[in-house]
């Protein structure tokens, strides 16, 4: 299969999310002409350095490129203000300059905490995405959303700072484990469920062989950037469209900061949960068709997902604490809570007019 480009028109801020196998093994290649004086700061994590960084390294080596490395801790805890600073400090340790590149290699964790970095460091520097998860290559690569959580939620502190490459090799997603490739499925899902139900039919009848076909898996994965790049083109910042990207966000991170954003409940996990929660809300509001979230939970239930707040181990928050932790969502609006709901599967819209006694009801009916 050849190598295919997604290009995202920023402007002056515009790049292009290259999608394909062996990419790793380019990235010099790939990489050179945005390197100024060939030399690069790789930051990654523990995990995926054991995996990856030696062909990273031996392919900028071919281009004659620089690259020492940091590798952070594996994990959602990864996302704070310790490890930002550690990263800080690493990177004006190595002297990198803003005509240098940052390479964050990694999932979503290392792309938003090294993107972040990149912002702020000498007031900006130009970073490249290479994302090693399924996650990673259809959401948080792609974009300019970079940032680290906070106790009182997830994402809260952050930057739009766009990347200047992304190379999205689908061969490393071989080495995921099975619940970090489904997990990041859910984000793929996420894509036909609000804006595309084509695609999600598609996605019912080849999402089982996403792991083992290459093909299958750069189509699905050329099809989430190409959609995604369409959103952001037209509303780079969130001032409206962009927030339909958020689908079963505002649950989902809810969830996941009750866990404190631990293994107990993955990102993408988080999201199938939401989504299936935004559009149980919707049918019980009489937006969509009773039938509509039974498909989105069976079709979450065949891939391996978890669709109920039940099906997350462990003790929870009650609905009333879960309902104060949507509160600090990035989506709130003079204090009102805005969901992301559904006429439809392929039909999501921005809405404030959400009856509470309703949520109340789909969160218990979840338990």
């Amino acid at each position: 299969m050849s190598i295919e480009t997604v290009h995202v028109d920023l402007g002056a801020r515009s790049y292009d999310v290259r999608i394909g196998q062996g990419l790793l093994g380019r990235a010099g290649e790939e990489i050179v002409a945005l390197a100024g004086r060939r030399r690069v700061a790789i930051l990654t994590d523990e995990t995926v350095a054991a995996l990856h960084l030696p062909a990273l390294r031996e392919a900028l080596a071919r281009q004659g490129i620089e690259a020492p490395a940091l590798a952070l801790p594996a994990g959602e805890a990864t996302k704070c203000w310790a490890e930002l600073g550690r990263a800080v400090e690493w990177l004006l340790a190595q002297r990198i300059e803003r005509k240098d590149l940052v390479i964050a290699l990694g999932g979503g964790v290392i792309g938003d905490l090294a993107g972040f970095a990149a912002a702020i460091l000498r007031r900006g520097l130009r970073f490249v995405q290479i994302p090693t998860t399924l996650l990673a290559q259809v959401d948080s690569s792609v974009g300019g959303k970079t940032g680290i959580n906070s106790p009182q939620g997830k994402n809260l502190i952050g930057a739009f700072h766009q990347p200047a490459l992304v190379l999205a090799d689908i061969d490393v997603l071989t080495t995921l484990s099975q619940r970090d490739f489904r997990a990041g499925y859910g984000e793929v899902a996420k894509y036909g469920l609000l804006g595309d139900e084509g695609f999600f039919a598609w996605l019912e009848a080849n999402a089982a062989g996403l792991a083992s076909d290459p093909a299958l898996r750069q189509r699905a994965v050329r099809h989430s950037v190409a959609m995604k790049a369409g959103i952001v083109q037209r509303d780079e910042t969130e001032q409206g469209e962009r927030a339909l990207l958020n689908l079963g966000h505002t649950f989902g991170h809810a969830l996941e900061s009750s866990t404190g954003y631990s293994d107990r409940l993955l990102h993408g996990e988080g999201v199938a949960i939401g989504c299936t929660l935004a559009f149980e809300l919707s049918a019980r509001m009489g937006l969509c068709s009773q039938e509509a979230p039974s498909r989105v939970a069976a079709h979450f239930a065949a891939m391996g997902l978890p669709s109920r707040i039940a099906d997350i181990p462990g003790e929870l928050p009650d609905d009333e604490a879960l309902i104060g932790l949507m509160a600090q969502d990035k989506k709130v609006q003079d204090g009102k809570l805005r969901f992301v709901l559904a006429r439809g599967i392929g039909q999501a819209f921005v809405t404030d007019a959400v009856d509470p006694a309703l949520l109340r009801q789909v969160l218990a009916q979840s338990r």
